[in-house]
């Protein structure tokens, strides 16, 4: 094949999946897709509202929802800029796509609806069964978890609180 044909091809391949819009990650239903600047902020909106408490994406870290915005942003930009992206050039197209990847990448990662399951033998047998839960069931579980360690670190051991005399770590003697 000869280069230009290779590089139509990637363009076609590109364009052809360059569709900007928030998909669930297990299912195929398009919760909404833009192809305009006035239809991006609304997908803007949207995903800022999921990252909050209570929302899809709520478990999105610090760190990566300053990336998921920095990426919208940018995003949007290309679509002030543009208008629609039947409008847009190759490289801007690239851009607009390498962006959406990055988006969705960390969405999908934090989404709360995301299936997980582990095959794994319970505690006290060898026989190994498949269990699933959603990532929001494990995240909250593993948070719980995190605090009640939390809470039994601060919960004053009935030993040592009531040996004022004696060094860090060592017991008293039990009075009989």
């Amino acid at each position: 094949m000869k280069t230009w044909q290779i590089g139509m091809a990637m363009a076609l391949a590109i364009a052809a999946t360059l569709q900007v819009e928030i998909a669930q990650a297990s299912k195929t239903e398009t919760i909404l897709r833009a192809d305009n600047a006035a239809e991006f902020s609304l997908v803007t909106a949207n995903v800022q509202k999921e990252m909050l408490p209570g929302g899809r994406f709520e478990f999105v870290e610090t760190s990566e929802r300053g990336i998921v915005n920095t990426r919208l942003a940018d995003m949007q930009a290309l679509f002030d800029k543009r208008g629609f992206v039947a409008q847009m050039d190759m490289q801007t197209k690239i851009q607009l796509f390498n962006d959406q990847e990055a988006v969705n990448a960390i969405l999908t990662r934090r989404d709360n609806d995301r299936l997980i399951c582990k095959h794994e033998a319970s505690l006290g047998t060898h026989i190994q069964r498949t269990t699933c839960q959603t990532y929001g069931e494990e995240e909250r579980q593993r948070r719980q978890d995190v605090d009640y360690m939390g809470a039994l670190k601060q919960t004053p051991d009935r030993y040592t609180d009531h040996c004022p005399g004696c060094p860090p770590g060592q017991r008293p003697i039990p009075a009989h």
